[in-house]
């Protein structure tokens, strides 16, 4: 049985459905033609399929021969949403709606069912059953949270006993390179919004009212002090303010100012300080200006953390599979955050990056995911499904985590 080689027949569908999904992508929760092409795509491959209430999610259950009671459960996730973002690849499959699958969730929704199919045609070899997670709104509408609350880890009626998530990069990574860590291999996220309000006056006479701008601009500043003098350095955190509004004309003292941070943190030791220095340093600075100030913190979403074990068979399967030049240890944690992480946090599991560089560019240069230039290359595909297939497999073949 080689899968890969399975896989590869499948490129030309996996491409053309790839692309359909690329031209129309939906964002957040609500998903309804991305649903109806995952619903048409698994239709006839023999799984039980439910959709979810509070989202347009699809939940497959396959199963598989083995009527033990030790019988074990695999989840494999895959998200489907794209991002607001106007695209402008210049590809003749580019999406004209204006949202734009810039992280490369087309791909993910693409291999997943190509897994499905992949599972399916082998269904005999199963020890056990999968569970296809087809989730809608990762881009900051927490899907997995939603999936987790409407039971998908008890979709197949027991528990998972393990997760698997794959995600493509468009720069970084060498094309076809399959990446993963044990431990933290995702940040945690968090919201900050900050709102602070003086009293409005002329420009010309700022005596004569209360300036909320050299406040909040002394803020900004302040909390990337913070982060350097009250944290360690090799536990890092970082504050990125991305939106700052104050006032409408030059000559105008206005009356309120704003900004909005994303905060990123690699130790749950760091992101519950940082939630408390935050709002001391912010409230510090808007006694000292005279001014008040709102500080709305909210926790998003938690590290993402994989199994040793689990990370081990993940790169004991790519180097099996596809050659042991094909995975590489990841030194340090990436930036980003996902919402995977809330799986991770109830089921051992891994957490996989895959390049998916166009051939030809540099990845230290090519456009990173999210941005409206951001190409990922198709050939990539037939790989990323026979990858999810083979963690499945594999790992129902090991039973229990002893096995391991």
């Amino acid at each position: 049985m080689d899968l890969r080689d399975d896989a590869r027949e499948l490129q030309p569908d996996l491409v053309h459905l790839r692309r359909e999904l690329h031209r129309l992508p939906e964002v957040g929760l609500d998903l309804p033609r991305t649903q109806e092409t995952v619903l048409r795509e698994l239709d006839g491959l023999g799984m039980e399929i439910s959709t979810g209430s509070a989202a347009t999610s699809v939940t497959a259950v396959l199963r598989g021969p083995a009527t033990t009671a030790a019988r074990r459960t695999v989840l494999l996730r895959g998200d489907m949403d794209g991002l607001p973002v106007v695209e402008e690849t210049g590809t003749d499959y580019a999406a004209r709606n204006g949202a734009m699958h810039a992280c490369g969730h087309d791909l993910h929704t693409t291999m997943l069912v190509g897994a499905a199919r992949l599972l399916s045609t082998h269904r005999d070899k199963l020890h056990g059953d999968v569970v296809l997670m087809f989730q809608p709104g990762e881009e900051g509408w927490d899907g997995a949270g939603v999936m987790l609350d409407e039971g998908v880890l008890e979709a197949a009626g027991r528990p998972v006993d393990a997760a698997y998530a794959l995600h493509v990069f468009s720069g970084l990574i060498p094309q076809g390179q399959f990446v993963s860590r044990p431990g933290t291999i995702l940040s945690a996220s968090d919201s900050l919004k900050v709102t602070v309000r003086g009293s409005g006056g002329h420009g010309s006479s700022p005596h004569l009212a209360v300036d909320p701008v050299p406040a909040i601009s002394a803020m900004v500043t302040a909390l990337q002090t913070m982060v350097t003098r009250e944290f360690d350095v090799f536990d890092p955190v970082v504050v990125t303010v991305g939106s700052l509004h104050a006032g409408t004309r030059r000559n105008v003292i206005p009356e309120t100012a704003t900004f909005e941070a994303t905060v990123r943190t690699f130790s749950p030791v760091s992101r519950e300080r940082v939630m408390r220095s935050a709002p001391r340093v912010l409230h510090g600075i808007a006694a000292a200006h005279g001014v008040e100030v709102e500080v709305d913190y909210v926790g998003e979403y938690p590290l993402t953390t994989t199994d040793a074990d689990e990370t081990a068979h993940v790169s004991r399967t790519v180097g099996e599979v596809f050659g042991d030049e094909r995975y590489r240890t990841l030194e340090n944690p990436f930036g980003g955050s996902e919402d995977f992480s809330r799986v991770l946090g109830s089921v051992p599991g891994g957490f996989v990056g895959l390049g998916a560089v166009p051939t030809g560019a540099d990845p230290a240069t090519a456009a990173f995911n999210h941005s409206p230039h951001a190409r990922y290359d198709d050939a990539v595909l037939p790989d990323g499904a026979a990858l999810y297939a083979e963690l499945a497999l594999r790992r129902l073949a090991q039973g229990t985590r002893t096995a391991l």
